[in-house]
């Protein structure tokens, strides 16, 4: 992955780094991030709304994907959307 190349780009790899916590899972398969919380924490670190609009669902897709590969390899289902 690219390194951040703006303050918010820095403030988003860091709220993404902390959202390890925060995912919505099914037996076997990640389908994606309690949002609600994501937002939430986002907001009380000071990210601005517009950068994790932007960058959040995008990062969230490959996310859910590589874990859900990594799942599948492993002997679980995983999600296939």
């Amino acid at each position: 992955m690219n390194r951040p190349e703006t303050p918010e780009g820095w403030q988003i790899w860091d709220l993404v780094g902390r959202l390890g916590g925060q995912l919505r899972v099914l037996p076997g398969a990640v389908i994606g991030w309690d949002m609600s919380a994501a937002l939430a924490l986002g907001d009380a670190l000071g990210v601005p709304p517009l950068a994790m609009a932007e960058l959040l669902p995008v990062i969230e897709a490959v996310m859910v994907r590589k874990l859900n590969e990594e799942l599948a390899a492993n002997g679980a289902p995983g999600f296939r959307p």
